[in-house]
């Protein structure tokens, strides 16, 4: 009889390659998804592509700091920030090992000092994979019997930034997700209705940037609901009040897509406003201008945050 770990790496194998089938021709793609970016300083492995890019201006991200006992994390660090997330693929050629000593050389050499680095046993095989803050299939594969990991981390004066790498292997293919977290408070985003009524007093609009959406999505999400009570707060004191409200988007993605996004984002804040709030829908009105009115430079992350936002219109 087998040993049960060869089973175990078997089933693996066969869900991942049912995962993977659909989206083969994405896998394969030759070009950097849209929008992508490499880390400054850190760049990539050479003839590689950006399959997976995700930035965040505050969020949590895992990291493990030590090898795993018996299973189980020695060290293991939730990390709020500014995280970063970039997946590779890296065509058959160069082995797992030449990729990760390449991007644990360059992280050390611009000053991350090396808290782990390990290889798929001494990390702590399939459990210390499965706890690795990893991009999904097809962004980003980890063999969890086969792997490499470095974690490290940046002093500059009170500024602490954290960085991870996870190397494997999928059919020869290699691929690598560099995950940096710039240590931060949240930045508080909040506007209150005595914020929002001033705004319009003063310039006729007011910029809100506590209303949240997935990427690519008009579905609002929890966290969203403090703003919208400000919202529905300012127009239950001020009954003669009726307001615009303006989705916008950064540049990322095509024109007519983004004017699409931004219409639909508007008008599921004002279902909602209505639904749940109980607003009247005639004080409300919606429009979507994608990218036409920035406030910051779409050329960089910080602008297109910005840019990233809801406001209210005086009519």
């Amino acid at each position: 009889m087998a040993p049960p770990h060869h089973f175990a790496r078997s089933f693996f194998l066969l869900l991942a390659l049912a995962l993977l089938a659909p989206t083969g021709a994405a896998a394969q793609a030759t070009r950097d998804v849209v929008g992508a970016r490499d880390f400054p300083g850190v760049g990539r492995f050479a003839r590689s592509v950006i399959t997976g890019y995700q930035v965040k201006d505050f969020d949590a991200a895992r990291m493990q700091a030590a090898v795993f006992k018996d299973g189980q994390p020695t060290d293991a660090r939730r990390l709020e920030g500014k995280v970063t997330r970039i997946a590779y693929r890296t065509n058959p050629g160069p082995s797992m090992l030449e990729v990760f000593r390449n991007f644990e050389t360059q992280l050390t050499k611009i000053g991350f000092e090396k808290l782990l680095s390990c290889d798929t046993d001494v990390c702590g095989g399939i459990p210390f994979a499965e706890a690795i803050d990893a991009l999904p299939i097809p962004q980003m594969w980890i063999d969890g019997f086969n792997y490499q990991y470095f974690a490290g981390r940046r002093t500059e004066g009170a500024r602490e930034t954290y960085a991870s790498v996870v190397v494997s292997e999928n059919n020869r293919e290699i691929y690598a997700q560099l995950t940096v977290t710039e240590v931060r408070p949240m930045e508080n985003k909040m506007v209150d209705a005595a914020a929002m009524s001033k705004g319009l007093r003063e310039t006729g609009r007011i910029a809100l940037y506590g209303i949240y959406f997935d990427t690519d999505k008009a579905v609002l999400k929890p966290e969203s609901r403090p703003t919208l009570e400000q919202i529905a707060k300012l127009l239950a004191s001020e009954v003669g009040l009726n307001v615009f409200i303006v989705g916008h988007t950064d540049s990322q993605g095509p024109y007519a897509y983004n004017l699409d996004l931004s219409r639909r984002r508007a008008e599921a804040i004002a279902e909602e406003l209505v639904k749940h709030y109980r607003i009247g829908a005639p004080r409300l009105r919606t429009a979507g201008v994608a990218h036409l009115a920035p406030v910051g430079s779409n050329g960089n992350e910080a602008g297109r945050a910005l840019n990233r936002r809801v406001e209210l219109v005086a009519p």
